[in-house]
């Protein structure tokens, strides 16, 4: 009775995903197989290439950078790189570049490969020091150790993008299972399902109640089954991955669950944090007296991501620097000679880590702006409500202009120069607006405050205070310096439609 329950169920499911398609398990391992095979080639070819361009660059380009003029002897370099090129691909295979877990996600895949290419290089560099027969030009082993990082790194990068568009149609995907179905649970899917780095194929919800079979749980995915139907839908649906909303089980059950599931091969067991709506930083296992204790990360953003990120910042910085100095100087003069009080305004906002810190704008309101909203007291009450106001008489006609334009906010560059903002971000808030936030207030401060963001190109001010924060926990959740230059891209036509802007 119960697998004919859980095949009329699994039935029902498979006829309402939006994605048909039939992998059988040996095809799925097969097409990993296929993508190692095919990354091996890669690197095999990209590697060939920048010993190549290597020799070129440093003995047939006459560089001034390379004091010396050597003669090459070609049949050494030619061996050299036949060695170098095997070791390379045996020291990529020694730092799992060719593993599944490794690959398709995050920064990881890159790191390893600055590594192990770095880790090369100075094994030649031993081996030159230690045996007189080995001899090469330092030129050529800094310009291969570039030319490697750099032409690896681009063709590992595109090749993520074929696979990101093969999973639309079914590739590359594992068959997942969240157990529970409780909110968090549908926050994991949400998140899970909409990005498809995560190379999940959700099947539906299994959790410990006796609920509706086939009852939809979050959007096309549906209950199928309590815990004691488990071993039925894993064999159903061919199940790679089991996921535990950790907050809709007991300790008891999720021990029984790792008991039963956790060391079957070709079979995952994941466990949320059970602070889904919190934890947007990460967290970092160590072990401390042989005790695994997790630690939450204080920033969202560290290491090559941070770097990335500032690297943007400071080069748009850099090449705006003159033309900004003139608009500065113009709009400066402007705001003292249309009202009384200084040109530049400091708010008092919050930063990374609940660090506050003083926001400069151009001044847009006139000095006495509380004596002047005290005479408005039903825009009072829709101010502390929204933050906001569309006519507020505080504005003097130069801010008006500059608001409708976001110039007011160009100063906050100087803020984004010192490191306490970025260019793209979430909204910047001020200690009192944190309540708004709720539960998501610490999300917010993982990451520093940004001069425009996905707030800024989706409406600005015409959209509620509700869907500001979704979009500030959405681009906290899941950033890609790719996501920054997409926003800095928008953020142009946005300004200049001046829509939502006042």
């Amino acid at each position: 009775m119960e697998s004919s329950m859980v095949r009329d169920s699994s039935l029902e499911v498979l006829n309402t995903r939006q994605i048909e398609y039939s992998i059988s398990p040996l095809m799925r391992s097969r097409q990993w197989v296929l993508l190692s095979f095919g990354l091996l080639v890669l690197d095999m070819s990209m590697a060939s290439l920048a010993f190549w361009l290597a020799f070129i660059t440093r003995f047939d380009l006459g560089l001034s950078v390379f004091q010396l003029e050597i003669i090459p002897d070609t049949p050494f370099y030619l061996r050299m790189q036949f060695s170098v090129l095997l070791l390379t691909l045996l020291t990529f295979a020694g730092h799992g570049l060719y593993n599944r877990k490794n690959l398709l996600g995050g920064m990881k895949e890159y790191g390893l490969i600055f590594r192990s290419v770095s880790f090369v290089m100075l094994i030649m560099i031993v081996a030159g020091f230690f045996y007189q027969s080995i001899v090469f030009a330092r030129g050529w082993l800094a310009a291969a150790w570039v030319l490697n990082i750099l032409f690896i790194s681009v063709s590992r990068y595109l090749s993520r993008r074929v696979i990101y568009s093969l999973r639309n149609y079914g590739y590359f995907l594992s068959p997942t299972l969240i157990i529970g179905t409780n909110e968090e649970s549908i926050s994991l899917a949400t998140q899970l399902s909409r990005w498809n780095t995560s190379g999940l194929d959700i099947v539906g919800f299994v959790d410990d109640q006796n609920g509706e079979l086939g009852k939809q749980v979050f959007e096309h995915l549906k209950y199928l089954g309590n815990l004691d139907l488990l071993d039925h839908l894993i064999e159903a649906f061919d199940i790679e991955e089991l996921i535990i909303a950790t907050s809709a089980l007991n300790r008891e059950q999720i021990v029984d669950l790792f008991k039963k599931y956790g060391l079957v091969d070709r079979l995952n067991l994941r466990l949320s944090s059970g602070l889904f709506e919190i934890i947007t930083t990460g967290v970092e296992v160590k072990e401390m007296a042989f005790a695994p204790l997790v630690q939450v990360r204080k920033a969202r953003l560290t290491g090559i991501d941070k770097f990335f990120k500032r690297i943007v910042d400071y080069m748009v910085l850099l090449m705006l620097a003159l033309p900004l100095l003139i608009v500065f100087t113009v709009i400066i003069l402007w705001v003292r000679l249309d009202s009384k009080g200084p040109a530049i305004y400091r708010r008092r906002v919050m930063g990374l880590n609940g660090r506050q810190f003083d926001a400069f704008k151009f001044r847009t309101m006139h000095v006495n702006g509380d004596e002047i909203l005290d005479q408005h007291p039903e825009l009072k009450a829709e101010l502390e409500q929204n933050h906001k106001l569309k006519n507020d008489p505080r504005v003097t006609s130069a801010g008006n202009f500059l608001r409708k334009t976001s110039l007011d906010e160009l100063p906050q560059l100087i803020n984004v120069f010192l490191g306490q903002m970025s260019l793209v971000g979430p909204r910047m808030i001020s200690p009192e607006e944190t309540k708004m936030y709720k539960n998501w207030s610490t999300n917010l401060l993982t990451v520093l405050p940004g001069m425009t963001g996905l707030w800024q190109v989706s409406g600005r001010s015409n959209i509620s205070y509700e869907d500001r924060v979704n979009l500030d926990m959405h681009y906290i959740r899941n950033w890609t310096i790719w996501l920054d230059l997409q926003i800095l891209i928008k953020t142009i036509p946005a300004v200049l439609k001046q829509r939502g802007a006042y």
